[in-house]
């Protein structure tokens, strides 16, 4: 029977060994809890302890918590939950604890064709520039939305960035990505300027003034920026700048990367700029690439034209 010390040892395996991000952490615990909770119905799991019949969950059980779960989820849900309990089952198997893996053939829904939201490049121009304050808590607002969109990053490494992070000499920035994997990403004369100002008016003000590996971007009381402060200052600027209110940290990256391919970027420098560990996840940004292709095509190709 499964209970919580397998679990909590598979989490322990993902931080110490994988060196995974506390936000995956928590979404693992979440999914392989959820899972648990349906086992328990089933009498398969116990929160007393296990007692040696893991052997007793099968691909049957799977099917039906897949048919539970199927009724109320998006199917990146489903395929997010049971990527979990794929790689918890894999671990069970290579730690001795089953001897059969009933979790390897667990297919996983097709999922729906998933393009990206962007802004347009005047759009994008017009959010990084609506902090024109010249307070600190403007100018840290402005390289907040200077940097996202310069260096695509995502807002965890945003707010991870320390002092340490930034190379301006090189036009530089490190980043600790997913899994922590560190990648180098080019940064901008625009963003750098703004970081400039941000971090000069923060030294005149007495914070962090010398110390390589303080946070960049800090609030009020000199802590360290979370990722949804940084989604609340980017929905002000949007509300402000006149777009549209579903505008994320992540349609910043998502604008930098379409606007890069739309440039000429090719995708495979893309995608390490990105951080991705997949070709595949990079090339959801060609559609707006390819439709630029067409409208180029049919303006201009004689055989195109009535």
């Amino acid at each position: 029977m499964l209970g919580p010390e397998q679990i909590e040892s598979f989490i322990e395996f993902l931080e110490r060994e994988k060196g995974y991000s506390p936000q995956t952490l928590r979404s693992y615990r979440g999914d392989l809890g959820q899972f648990a909770g349906f086992l328990e119905s089933r009498g398969l799991y116990t929160r007393d302890g296990g007692d040696g019949r893991l052997g007793a969950i099968d691909v049957q059980v799977f099917r039906g918590y897949l048919a539970a779960i199927s009724k109320k989820l998006k199917r990146t849900s489903i395929s997010r939950k049971l990527s979990a309990i794929r790689s918890f089952f894999l671990f069970l198997e290579k730690r001795g604890l089953i001897e059969v893996n009933p979790a390897a053939d667990l297919a996983t829904p097709r999922l729906e064709r998933y393009l990206p939201r962007f802004l347009p490049v005047d759009d994008a121009f017009a959010l990084v520039e609506s902090p024109r304050e010249t307070d600190i808590a403007s100018l840290r607002d402005r390289a907040i939305l200077e940097v996202l969109y310069s260096c695509g990053l995502r807002v965890g490494e945003l707010v991870s960035m320390n002092r340490s992070s930034l190379d301006s000499a090189q036009r530089l920035v490190k980043v600790m990505g997913k899994g922590g994997k560190e990648r180098v990403v080019p940064i901008g004369e625009h963003a750098l300027s703004a970081l400039d100002n941000y971090l000069k008016a923060l030294d005149a003000a007495g914070s962090s003034v010398g110390r390589t590996h303080s946070p960049i971007f800090v609030n009020m009381r000199g802590g360290r920026l979370t990722a949804r402060s940084v989604g609340r200052i980017i929905k002000k600027y949007v509300l402000m700048a006149g777009l549209p209110g579903d505008i994320s940290p992540h349609a910043m990256r998502h604008s930098f990367a379409t606007h890069l391919l739309e440039g000429g970027a090719d995708l495979r420098s893309v995608q390490e700029m990105l951080g991705h560990s997949s070709l595949t996840t990079t090339q959801r940004y060609t559609h707006v690439t390819l439709d630029k292709l067409m409208e180029v095509y049919d303006k201009t190709h004689p055989r195109s034209r009535n």
